[in-house]
């Protein structure tokens, strides 16, 4: 059902009709509605107060020391008292940290249960969140593991350069290479760093050549090859013959050959691959690792001399909680991903002789989604559903108005289809009639009205049914409210909007009580795409999420987790929204947190000067233009005075709703 009329409540002046029957309800409940302890990774819960909560290790290890929680309302205050208003980024350290540690002691285990003869090193994708505090962290806590970075550009070079340590983790450089990239990443071998060149395309390998015989350095080189095997998920296009990265058979023969003319094939230590940053299929990973091995034993065999296999990115993030191999999911646990690749390469190596190569991976996503959340509060509510109780049609008013007010006394678990199709037809009709300028506003607001009364009255009966008739399906999800929530899509969520990404979104207070509404979340900006639609329930996906009330004058807050990964880095500034307001929490052993970081978010001015604007200029500009409205009388000096200092605060304010 479409096109349905809406009532804006700008004050709760009428208790809300609820669409389940109020009830005894628990924490636990909530919990289960949501979905949270299936998508929250242990993480997140929500606590005997109803508050969603924070669980996190403060030892070493993902499992070491003790688990402290702590409510996110409790962190909510925190920022307001230190002035963060909504919407607000929430960052987590210990969530980082603790990822960290999963990932290497993880890899550990399997290799010590297997007997693998090497070891594993993970490297972070630097473009999965670029945020300076989030590269801190990941170096910081990585130290101790030799976990490194990935860089696909000179600028990310820059920063591995910078926040790792010559002999620590190791640099990946991927992507696109130029003679200034090169002779950067040339020189730093110098200096300790294990940084190796990927070559992605033919073009590269000259431009390699001719800088390592100007620097007088000999190059880590690896190679990413195009493996056949295709993979499920958004982002299978990295992954077969026609992935855009990466050198096919007949160019790797050719760089072995070339290699060993310049007498440089033992500089070739690495094979690479990468089949996409999110794979839900644990049997599209164990192929890819086998055909991948069969390159690595061949490349040993043409007599480069190999010892690092890097396995790119794919471990996936199970964003709906089903722990399947659907696109938001994976149907793995990290174990049993850590012990499948290790088991593959067993088998594909021990019976060549070939020995075991350092492991590397990418993992990016699966580093960074759980530490972030986006925070926002609801400004507002449009709501469908009737005025009043039903409404008395006068009997000078239009016949077919009248015969949609009949339809509201006849509705039964039996009539309802006819009731509804009859509905349907006289609305169309009188909506017709007042396009045609047959009938009067007030006329075609009595049947919007009527209308709304039979799909809430026929809502109603079939709840008691046992089975519900075809073609009501999507009825509930028609009659969602729809709740104006203080951030952008395009610049915090800009995956939900581009791609259809979903991402687990809920209250993050109330749950001991009941939520009886549903409904779906617009953003603020004047855009009718800037709206999430799609929402985790019960371990599958609605169209609208079960929401309480909103009641004018108290905050009402969501959160938006597992959105550390790339959505700080491909948000964009549609209606020039800017970045967020950013906390960075670190929570202690005694349940304390310190705010490590506070970042406000970017002003109007920021904004402004992103897209080529003065600040100053305009405050210029607009001081021209009053001062020839106080010559022409049309204001005061006070008046122009007022204006130009609210020009100026606007300058300096949030690009977001602020009370």
């Amino acid at each position: 059902m479409t096109n349905l009329p809406a009532n804006r409540m700008q004050k709760p002046a009428a208790k809300p009709r609820p669409i389940a029957p109020p009830a005894e309800w628990t924490v636990a409940e909530s919990a289960e509605l949501y979905g949270i302890r299936s998508w929250g990774a242990g993480y997140f819960d929500i606590n005997q107060n109803g508050d969603v909560a924070v669980t996190v290790p403060t030892g070493n290890g993902p499992a070491g020391g003790q688990r402290v929680s702590v409510s996110l309302m409790e962190l909510i205050r925190g920022m307001k008292h230190r002035g963060l208003q909504m919407p607000a980024l929430l960052r987590l350290d210990n969530l980082l940290e603790a990822q960290i540690a999963l990932l290497n002691e993880s890899f550990g285990r399997a290799m010590k249960t297997l007997g693998y003869q090497a070891r594993y090193h993970g490297v972070f994708p630097i473009k999965v969140n670029q945020q300076c505090a989030v590269i801190e962290e990941i170096a910081r806590a990585g130290g101790r593991y030799g976990h490194g970075l990935e860089c696909g550009s000179k600028a990310e070079l820059l920063i591995a350069l910078a926040y790792l340590q010559p002999g620590d983790g190791h640099i990946i450089c991927n992507g696109y290479k130029d003679e200034e990239f090169i002779d950067l990443a040339l020189q730093s071998l110098r200096l300790g760093f294990k940084c190796f060149f990927v070559l992605e395309t033919p073009t590269e390998l000259p431009i390699i050549l001719e800088a390592s015989r100007r620097l007088g350095v000999r190059p880590m080189l690896g190679v990413r090859v195009k493996l056949a095997a295709e993979v499920e998920g958004h982002w299978n296009e990295s992954s077969g013959d026609r992935s855009i990265f990466g050198l096919t058979t007949a160019q790797i023969v050719e760089l072995v050959d070339a290699l060993r003319e310049h007498q440089l094939l033992d500089c070739l230590q690495l094979l690479h691959y990468h089949l996409g940053s999110q794979i839900p299929n644990i049997r599209d990973i164990r192929g890819g690792v086998l055909e991948a091995c069969r390159y690595y034993v061949s490349l040993r065999q043409e007599g480069a001399a190999m010892g690092y296999l890097d396995l790119g990115g794919g471990l996936g993030v199970d964003y709906d909680g089903s722990q399947t191999n659907s696109n938001h999911s994976k149907n793995y646990s990290l174990d049993e991903y850590c012990t499948d690749v290790i088991e593959t390469i067993m088998t594909a190596l021990d019976r060549t002789g070939v020995e075991h190569p350092v492991l590397i991976s990418e993992s990016g996503r699966a580093t960074v989604a759980y530490s972030s959340i986006l925070l926002f509060n609801i400004l507002d509510v449009t709501s469908y559903e009737p005025q009043g109780s039903a409404p008395v049609v006068p009997e000078d008013e239009h016949e077919l108005v009248r015969n949609l007010r009949e339809v509201l006394e006849g509705i039964s678990i039996k009539t309802a289809k006819e009731c509804y199709n009859d509905a349907m037809f006289y609305r169309q009709e009188i909506r017709d009639l007042f396009r045609r300028g047959q009938i009067r506003l007030r006329s075609l607001s009595l049947a919007e009205n009527i209308f709304l009364h039979i799909v809430w009255g026929i809502l109603a009966v079939l709840q008691k049914a046992k089975r519900v008739p075809a073609g009501f399906d999507d009825l509930e999800e028609s009659l969602a409210d729809i709740y104006y929530g203080n951030f952008s899509v395009f610049q915090s969520l800009p995956d939900v909007w581009a791609i259809e990404q979903v991402f687990p979104i809920i209250p993050v207070h109330r749950h001991a009580e009941q939520p009886t509404r549903r409904a779906i979340l617009a953003d603020i900006t004047c855009d009718s795409d800037g709206k999430v639609d799609r929402f985790i329930e019960s371990g599958g996906l609605r169209r609208s999420l079960p929401v309480h009330p909103f009641v004018e004058g108290e905050p009402y807050y969501f959160g938006v987790f597992l959105v550390g990964a790339y959505q700080e880095t491909l948000g964009d500034l549609h209606n020039l929204m800017g970045d967020t307001n950013v906390a960075s929490v670190r929570i202690h052993a005694d349940g304390g947190f310190e705010f490590a970081r506070e970042m406000s978010g970017d002003s109007i001015a920021d904004v402004l000067s992103y897209v080529e604007y003065q600040p100053q200029r305009l405050l210029e500009q607009l001081r021209r233009t009053a001062e020839l409205a106080v010559r022409n009388e049309r204001i005061t000096l006070a008046q122009r005075q007022a204006l130009l200092e609210s020009f100026s605060a606007s300058l300096r304010g949030y690009t977001y709703y602020e009370d």
